[in-house]
């Protein structure tokens, strides 16, 4: 009997893995086409540790020219020095090929050969000149985020779980940064979900005091909503995995060009501008991390994960200075520092208070008694009942003047008086600047007294204009760095990941009308009168663009890009102001009753903006809407800026 119950309980088990991988490959398809590169990353991720690296075609991932050796202690300059010399011989080899050689070949171009088919064509050689790629090995840091991983997976499973996320996802933070929580990019995203700054305030507070990005169980909560989010617009889980990398807006552009489910369609053939290596890859690489993640013995023997820590909240009732906190609570800041990573270097270096309502963390073992109990023994003069105010804002990459102003309740004219500033387009990353709150530094106040005080334009200056010294690199560079978020998810990036609207100019130089835009709006940016616009359209005089609508521009002096990046600019202000002061908690479903309105209900029932209920509804008319019809309205909660 007791063989028959082992022998059930085996067949159980084994109907239960088969179960789970049947959901798994229904849930993430992986095409047979495709599976040569889920292949390729499985070897970059298990095979090669960031000491070497391959040389591969960009395009055709199941050729692998070569491995290079890039140990840790030579300079940027000798790896692009070794990369550059092996891709020159591979060029020639294969210009050579191209040529239609393929008697009495060298041994270097008879292996060149055949690493690609049989029939390959002497086109398909010379193309693949330009495509030679290189990847630099991951596998040590994929062992050591296997490891960390177990500090927060029981947390993440959970919070998917609720969220009705696949539990399988929680594979994506080895793509994005190898599960550590210090990860930073180029391009500013940040934590081990790489939340950039504009798509994290939709979901976590960002700002100069609490940055729940670095937070793992925060970031976590932010990532799954966003990736419900993403699942909702794109309906399949391959294209929403690709929008936490490309964006929305991208994606649906590539599936209404090949098809909501034409993954290999897509990954092959879609050319959109900024759906580079990193874009057509991020799907696959998750593939690839969810079969390592999945199966450990088999890739990294004996590694084990770490334990989750079991952690005490202590919910703060007041402004509070953290050592002061720190001796009440029989701790040292370094301590709740290494636990709390959301807290802001404005804090620790006291320019700032621990915030009002702030959950902070401690393992439960560092407590001598239970956090109501320590809370109410904190001294009552220890609690504040104002923040600091703020005298500095130290620049960060991506700031933008208007956006400082904003952020600190000012304009940019003061700014611009109170830091003697030569250009309010012209700010630097690491640049120190004086606040109102500071008063005018000695060197400028004279200067100050002569700055005229001019109206703030409507619109902002272009993101990108903290200086930066610029790189001269190789392709790739960040893969030669060992950078496993560049290397792997970093791309171009659009300044609107989680907005799918549609802001490109189309071949017939007509663009879709989106919420908060004017025929106004679109005349400045082209750098043309108003009139003008309404004759190319044949509009009355004071009509009203209508959202949804398509309507023709005219490019003189401004190209499509660049009244692309203004309208892109517009919206990211407008995006940024608002979720500088609510967040995204959650969604709810409403179903259109007669009589009833969407202008009216999103902003006077759900108090959502029209543009916000759009994302959540892209591809809604919002003037034929008929009752039955089931829309979604995004929970905001309000933030606490200070």
């Amino acid at each position: 009997m007791a063989r028959k119950s082992r022998i059930l309980l085996q067949l159980l088990l084994y109907l239960g893995l088969a179960g789970l991988s049947a959901h798994a490959e229904e849930t993430f398809p992986l095409p047979e086409e495709l599976q040569p590169d889920v292949d390729f990353w499985v070897s970059i991720f298990t095979r090669y540790g960031t000491d070497e690296g391959v040389l591969h075609d960009n395009r055709n991932l199941a050729v692998v020219y070569e491995r290079i050796d890039m140990p840790a202690g030579i300079s940027r300059k000798e790896r692009n020095r070794r990369v550059k010399k092996r891709r020159n011989a591979l060029v020639g080899v294969l210009l050579s090929l191209a040529d239609g050689k393929r008697d009495n070949l060298s041994a270097e171009a008879a292996r060149v050969l055949a690493l690609w088919p049989a029939d390959v064509s002497n086109e398909t050689l010379r193309a693949a000149t330009t495509r030679i790629r290189f990847q630099l090995g991951l596998a040590d840091r994929f062992r050591d985020g296997l490891q960390r991983s177990g500090q927060w997976r029981d947390f993440i499973e959970s919070e998917f779980a609720a969220l009705g996320v696949p539990l399988e996802l929680a594979a994506l933070p080895h793509v994005e940064s190898s599960y550590n929580p210090d990860a930073r990019s180029h391009v500013g995203a940040s934590g081990i979900w790489q939340f950039t700054r504009s798509t994290g305030r939709r979901f976590m507070r960002v700002d100069h005091v609490i940055d729940e990005r670095n937070d793992p169980f925060a970031a976590t909560r932010g990532a799954g909503r966003l990736l419900a989010y993403n699942y909702s617009i794109t309906g399949n889980w391959p294209m929403a995995i690709t929008a936490y990398n490309h964006g929305l807006a991208g994606v649906r552009r590539a599936m209404r060009i090949h098809g909501d489910t034409e993954y290999v369609d897509i990954f092959r053939n879609y050319n959109g501008r900024t759906f580079g290596f990193a874009s057509r890859n991020f799907y696959l690489a998750f593939l690839a991390a969810m079969e390592v993640d999945q199966n450990p013995e088999r890739y990294f023997p004996g590694v084990v994960r770490d334990s989750p820590t079991a952690y005490a909240q202590l919910k703060l009732p007041d402004y509070v200075p953290v050592a002061d906190l720190a001796s009440a609570l029989g701790v040292s800041v370094r301590q709740i520092a290494k636990h709390n990573p959301a807290v802001q270097p404005t804090v620790w270096e006291g320019s700032k208070h621990l915030p009002r309502g702030y959950e902070l963390r401690l393992p439960e073992g560092m407590l001598a008694e239970s956090p109501d109990t320590l809370l109410a023994a904190v001294p009552r003069d220890t609690w504040q009942a104002e923040q600091l105010p703020d005298l500095f804002h130290t620049v960060s990459r991506g700031d933008t003047l208007s956006e400082i102003a904003e952020r600190y309740d000012t304009r940019v004219s003061t700014l611009v008086a109170l830091n003697g500033l030569g250009s309010r387009h012209r700010i630097r990353a690491g640049q120190k600047l004086r606040l109102p709150a500071a008063g005018p530094a000695p060197e400028v106040i004279a200067m100050a007294s002569t700055v005229p005080q001019q109206p703030e334009p409507e619109l902002v200056e272009p993101e990108v204009v903290v200086e930066e010294v610029p790189q001269v690199e190789e392709q790739e560079p960040a893969a030669l760095a060992g950078d496993m978020v560049a290397a792997v998810a970093s791309t171009v990036q659009t300044a609107l990941l989680s907005d799918p609207s549609d802001y490109t100019v189309a071949d017939d130089n007509t663009i879709e009308v989106q919420p908060l835009e004017t025929l106004g709006h679109y005349a400045d940016w082209l750098g043309l009168k108003t009139q003008r616009l309404r004759d190319i359209n044949g509009f009355a005089f004071r009509t009203p663009v209508e959202v949804g609508q398509r309507i023709k521009l005219e490019f003189r002096g401004v190209d499509a890009k660049a009244f692309e990046n203004l309208r892109v600019a517009y919206h990211r202000n407008q995006q940024d102001s608002f979720f500088r002061k609510h967040i995204i908690t959650g969604v709810r479903e409403h179903t259109i009753r007669r009589g009833e309105s969407v202008w009216i209900l999103s902003l006077r029932e759900y108090d959502v903006p029209i543009w916000l209920f759009r994302q959540y509804n892209p591809e809604l008319d919002l003037h034929r809407i008929t009752p039955g019809v089931t829309v979604r309205f995004p929970i905001l909660a309000a933030t606490e800026l200070r």
